[in-house]
């Protein structure tokens, strides 16, 4: 634990437990669940094609509409090559749009992690 001006500093973020994993099936735009405040999606390897855009929906009983959902490409395919982000925020669910940022198509898995950031409108 490091020590900041002499106090210990506790890191933020969720324990053991908190987190979960999900693999989506069928397609790119496919929906998937993970009842969890964060994890990482693996979205399916289907072909996205160059300046293509895809969105998916997250269902997910944790999320409320007010929270901030924080998201990345973490591994897998070609890390630079996508814009990811989450949008869409509702009461159990949001959505996740993926860009294909090159001028090739590409067909590949991709690991986004992600997580649930509570937030409050007053």
């Amino acid at each position: 634990m490091k020590k900041i001006w002499g106090s210990a500093i506790t890191p933020v973020g969720y324990g053991a437990g908190a987190g979960g994993t999900v693999t989506q099936i069928t397609s790119k735009a496919t929906a998937v669940t993970l009842d969890k405040f964060c994890g990482e999606i693996t979205t399916h390897n289907a072909t996205l094609n160059a300046a293509t855009i895809v969105s998916f929906t997250v269902n997910n009983a944790y999320v409320t509409a007010t929270d901030l959902v924080a998201i990345e490409h973490d591994s897998g395919g070609t890390l630079g090559s996508y814009t990811v982000c989450a949008n869409t925020v509702a009461a159990g669910s949001f959505q996740v749009t993926l860009r294909n940022n090159t001028a090739g198509n590409l067909g590949e898995a991709l690991a986004l992690r992600f997580v649930l950031i509570r937030a409050v409108e007053a």
